[in-house]
């Protein structure tokens, strides 16, 4: 392989500074804005660091007892959808990547099927369902939704990881005395992990992130999400962009914390699995 030459290297060093700028930059400006002052904040002269530190907005929105009420919804909700996605995607991309069952290659057609759509057009049927079982305006129901359009992908992502492992490895597993589902569990399973991580960080994401059927199927103020909190910081007339970036940080610290808890799992799982095969 011929060596990269010092002017080469040069500007790969300085593209990947540029691009490091480009996506920290909407992130420290979020950051930087929620620790301004308003009149900072509106200042004709933008400012990269806040002149007069203030947590006026942090304690704004602090004091505000509905916000910790959608902070808990959204991470009951995310939690649920990224556990019980994972879980049952987990079981249906195994079944599907491993015994041949009748009518596979349909399955796999109406699974794909979802994801060629988008999702406002699941919207009114979604709605429709959703009412006539009674589970509008709950967050049981919102859990439903989210993972009619969470699992499809999570089930195509992790039937691929598991058609990637050798079925040699269970059958080992299984002539030294595993059943069928101890293989899956301690042997196929640890070998999907960073499958499982990178399908674990879409739900919840998904789920976090979610605005359209949250804002249509919930009405009652206690049940709302955080993307539905943030909208209260506009009104007709003014909007309340401290605050906004204040509750903006607060609610991308779980996706954070979340994406590198599992980031961390999904490169031992790569390490793990390359030995393990």
């Amino acid at each position: 392989m011929k060596r990269k030459t010092p002017v080469q290297k040069f500007f790969i060093y300085v593209a990947a500074v540029f691009v490091l700028i480009f996506s920290i930059f909407p992130f420290w400006w979020m950051v930087t804005s929620s620790l301004k002052p308003s009149s900072e904040i509106f200042s004709s002269v933008p400012t990269l660091w806040p002149h007069n530190l203030t947590f006026e907005h942090y304690y704004n929105i602090f004091v505000r007892a509905n916000f910790w009420v959608y902070f808990k919804n959204s991470l009951l909700v995310a939690g649920t959808v990224t556990i019980l996605g994972t879980g049952l995607a987990a079981l249906a991309g195994y079944a599907l990547g491993r015994f041949p069952i009748k009518g596979k290659n349909g399955i796999l057609l109406m699974i794909l099927s979802v994801q060629m759509f988008p999702l406002v057009v699941m919207l009114i049927p979604l709605f429709i369902v959703m009412s006539r079982l009674g589970l509008v305006n709950s967050l049981v129901g919102l859990v439903i939704v989210y993972l009619t359009f969470a699992l499809p992908f999570c089930i195509w992502m992790l039937r691929s990881y598991f058609s990637s492992i050798p079925a040699e490895i269970e059958e080992a597993a299984m002539i030294d005395g595993c059943t069928r589902m101890q293989a899956f569990r301690k042997v196929i399973f640890p070998l999907a992990w960073p499958g499982v991580s990178a399908t674990s960080i879409f739900a919840f994401i998904t789920a976090w992130n979610e605005f359209v059927f949250a804002v249509t199927f919930i009405q009652d103020d206690g049940l709302r999400t955080l993307p539905l909190a943030l909208q209260q910081f506009f009104s007709r007339f003014t909007a309340d962009y401290g605050g906004l970036m204040a509750a903006s940080t607060i609610a991308t610290i779980p996706v954070l914390l979340f994406f590198i808890f599992f980031q961390r799992k999904m490169t031992k799982g790569l390490v793990q699995g390359s030995v393990k095969t």
